[in-house]
């Protein structure tokens, strides 16, 4: 899997599922979810029923993206 380029960051939703952080982050489904599951990932993640999401704040600041960058085209 590819990871995320900063145009696809722009474009990310207040709140991304597991997968797609980790694909912003560089890894796979099974590093993922144990990482959820211990709740060591590198960010906020919420659990809701039995689905992880990622807040997209908190993912772009572990990436050092600012989020002027990532809202650019509704400025």
């Amino acid at each position: 899997m590819m990871p995320l380029t900063l145009s696809e960051l722009g474009d990310l939703p207040a709140a991304v599922d597991l997968m797609t952080a980790a694909r912003a982050l560089g890894f796979g489904r099974t590093k993922a979810y144990e990482l959820a599951r211990l709740g060591i990932f590198p960010c906020s993640v919420i659990k809701v029923g039995d689905t992880y999401r990622v807040p997209t704040a908190g993912l772009l600041h572990v990436l050092d993206v600012e989020l002027p960058f990532a809202r650019r085209s509704e400025l």
